[in-house]
């Protein structure tokens, strides 16, 4: 009898440990990189806007966004489950991957937070900006994890378009329509992505490799990845002055990008002198703030036109 018992406990004690939280479905939904994503967004409503989005609309396009978001973030979890498992304790205990929540339910959870995002969008800010968000989680579930990820080291070249959707959907939230504003910052995002994700991969390296994921530092080495970062670091720089230049944005983003993009071009050379781990994780860190703070000088460029 004592034997049956302590196994019912330990049993049910199993269940338990496997039960999902409310922890587990926001972790779904990756909320830092969601957090920087709706940021993007809302920056490029408020410069579309000139300064003076509806508040209704600017609430629509946060929710919405994150929304979307979310619901790529969670297939996400599903299709990279196997790799999660043999990436480390950081990403085995993932819920989808640690069996806290079934593929079937994050599915489940993924297609309602989508669904839900296209509606809201398309009630209160339009049917443009609705169809972006939706499409910026397709490009990131389709092309760049079932397309990319496993198959060439330029993946994130390709598949960092994913995190520029948010950019276009935002522009398009105000207005209904696209602009060359909108398409700057479309490409900024673009030409972000490599450094920021090849430092990230530099700290992941070992990782990557045992889950057999052809990122540049684990298929070219780390000489080629930092000659790359800085390649894209110096083009980022300049690329992020071309709409100050040409007009579409003011004087304070113009003073913003060029100091924002001389120190990550400093970080870069300092990364490609000296590559390492400790470098590539200051990098990175910084190209997080770099994107944050440029989206909000164009914000506050608008503001005060």
């Amino acid at each position: 009898m004592m034997v049956v018992v302590s196994e019912r406990r330990s049993q049910e004690e199993i269940a338990v440990s496997l039960a999902p939280s409310w922890r587990d479905f926001l972790t779904l939904t990756k909320p830092r990189v969601m957090s920087l994503l709706v940021l993007t967004a809302v920056c490029a409503m408020v410069v579309a806007a000139g300064g003076s989005p509806s508040v209704s609309g600017l609430l629509a396009l946060t929710v919405g966004g994150a929304l979307a978001c979310g619901g790529a973030s969670a297939f996400n979890h599903v299709l990279d489950r196997d790799i999660d498992r043999l990436m480390g304790e950081r990403t085995a205990n993932r819920p989808v991957a640690a069996g806290r929540i079934t593929p079937r339910e994050a599915v489940a959870f993924a297609v309602a937070l989508s669904v839900a995002a296209f509606a809201l969008m398309w009630a209160l800010d339009n049917l443009l900006a609705a169809a972006l968000a939706v499409a910026g989680g397709a490009f990131y579930v389709v092309v760049y994890t079932l397309g990319l990820k496993r198959r060439t080291p330029m993946n994130i070249v390709i598949g960092g378009a994913a995190g520029a959707f948010p950019a276009l959907s935002g522009w398009a939230a105000a207005h209904g329509t696209l602009a060359a504003g909108a398409w700057y910052l479309f490409a900024i995002v673009i030409i972000w992505t490599p450094p920021h994700f090849w430092s990230l991969a530099m700290l992941l390296r070992s990782q990557y490799a045992d889950a057999e994921i052809p990122m540049l530092p684990v298929v070219r080495g780390e000489r080629h990845t930092v000659t790359q970062i800085l390649a894209y670091s110096v083009c980022l720089a300049l690329l992020t002055l071309t709409p100050g230049l040409t007009g579409t944005f003011g004087a304070l983003y113009v003073v913003s990008a060029a100091i924002l993009g001389g120190v990550f071009c400093g970080l870069a050379f300092r990364l490609w002198r000296e590559p390492g781990r400790r470098r590539a994780g200051i990098l990175f860190h910084y190209s997080l703030l770099y994107l944050a703070l440029l989206f909000a000088a164009a914000a506050l460029d608008a503001v005060i036109r």
